[in-house]
């Protein structure tokens, strides 16, 4: 088992990439364990195929040095925030044992986004109640609670409540998306088009990247919400 300090939960492979990927590798830098859980396979994805998003997100991963991956395989667009996927999720952080978990933005155009945040929400915090017994490899697994849950945003506009200035991290943010070659635009795909590959798209991702980092006085940023106030021991701690 490897401890994480930060667990990203994302309900599509390329969701954390798109959302939060310059704040992995800020946190990677200072020398920060994180992780990835994929909960589905983007099966129901337009383009592309589950055993080709597999593979992108692993070179994904390596761009973003991550210290874990894997993939839930629970059903894109059908998985339900029910006691079984709960249940599943639970074993996860109970595995990885994070002390920050960000997860899909609270409300989004894609359905999947919502659901997904909101079935990490509770899997934290079931997490911590010793009375659900999960085990991992054959034995029982501790109680554990992450200390605070994010949720970064994603395609529709949320007022952040904090910004992470992730300016020296974007080249290799880009290069995490642009891994996932099945989905963005590719003039020579002679698949169908989608909504992420419109050629405007991820000019759409760097306009709101710079938006963020224009907020915090830096050239990029992403942007978070949070699900109970963060408290400071010191005013210089704030940027």
């Amino acid at each position: 088992m490897t401890k994480l300090d930060v667990l990203v939960i994302a309900a599509h492979p390329d969701d954390a990439e798109l959302g939060c990927s310059g704040t992995i590798l800020s946190q990677v830098a200072k020398g920060y364990k994180v992780g990835i859980v994929d909960l589905t396979q983007g099966e129901m994805g337009t383009r592309g195929t589950p055993e080709l998003r597999l593979q992108e997100a692993e070179a994904a991963g390596k761009i973003l040095k991550l210290s874990a991956r894997e993939n839930l395989g629970f059903k894109d667009i059908y998985f339900t925030n029910d006691e079984a996927h709960q249940h599943r999720l639970i074993e996860v952080i109970r595995k990885y044992q994070p002390e920050i978990v960000l997860a899909n933005a609270i409300s989004d155009r894609h359905p999947d986004h919502g659901k997904g945040a909101d079935l990490a929400t509770k899997a934290c915090f079931m997490s911590g109640l010793r009375k659900i017994e999960t085990s991992f490899e054959g034995k029982s697994q501790d109680a554990w609670r992450p200390k605070f849950v994010y949720h970064y945003i994603q395609n529709n506009y949320i007022k952040p409540d904090f910004i992470v200035d992730i300016t020296p991290y974007w080249e290799d943010k880009v290069a995490s998306i642009k891994a996932y070659k099945s989905q963005f635009f590719d003039p020579n795909s002679q698949e169908p088009a989608s909504f992420i590959s419109d050629p405007e798209f991820l000019p759409f991702i760097e306009s709101r990247a710079r938006e963020f980092g224009h907020r915090i006085l830096k050239t990029y940023g992403e942007g978070f919400t949070v699900e109970r106030f963060i408290g400071v021991e010191d005013l210089f701690d704030l940027k």
